[in-house]
């Protein structure tokens, strides 16, 4: 990764030796070619908060912070808005689909979700954030949306590929540190 990471650096070092490959694992989805730092550290920063991971949100914002000074704010604001709204959709969305009951598919969600459409950053950077809350969910729905949705903008599959990743690793992370 081009941006310095000290205090994610320090929190990956206590992850035991059972789990050197996660270690480098975390450094790699994060330095990829397909996503912009801050779109990297926002979209981990989602799924750490989206799995209620204190420590390693903390870590991942406090670099967040540092590495894009005021620009930082609407990154963890919509970082924080997505794994909160993911939070709410994929229990939602995940239960319709699994029933798949014309009866609820009929029903209005009646769910407030406007931030998506006014998102602090850009919809793109809001839409990579809930893909990889959406994977983490496992929310067939919710991932075939959020996927569709960054195409639609133009964002490549490498890109929707990195943030699954970056998901993928931040779970495995979290899962380390308990």
């Amino acid at each position: 990764m081009s941006v310095a990471t000290p205090a994610l650096d320090a929190l990956r070092d206590t992850l035991p030796d059972e789990l050197k490959d996660i270690r480098l694992n975390l450094g790699a989805v994060l330095g990829g070619e397909n996503l912009q730092p801050a779109q990297a550290l926002g979209t981990a920063l989602a799924a750490a908060t989206f799995l209620r991971s204190g420590r390693l949100a903390a870590a991942l914002e406090s670099d967040l912070r540092a590495a894009c000074g005021d620009a930082a704010a609407a990154v963890v604001s919509d970082a924080v808005a997505a794994a909160g709204l993911m939070a709410m959709n994929t229990v939602y969305y995940r239960f319709r689909h699994m029933l798949g009951k014309e009866s609820y598919e009929a029903r209005p969600p009646r769910l407030r979700m406007s931030r998506m459409a006014q998102p602090a950053t850009s919809k793109l950077d809001f839409e990579l954030m809930s893909l990889a809350c959406a994977a983490l969910a496992g929310c067939e729905l919710c991932i075939k949306n959020h996927e569709a949705s960054l195409l639609h903008l133009g964002v490549s599959e490498d890109a929707c590929h990195d943030a699954v990743r970056i998901a993928a690793v931040v779970n495995a992370v979290a899962c380390g540190l308990t």
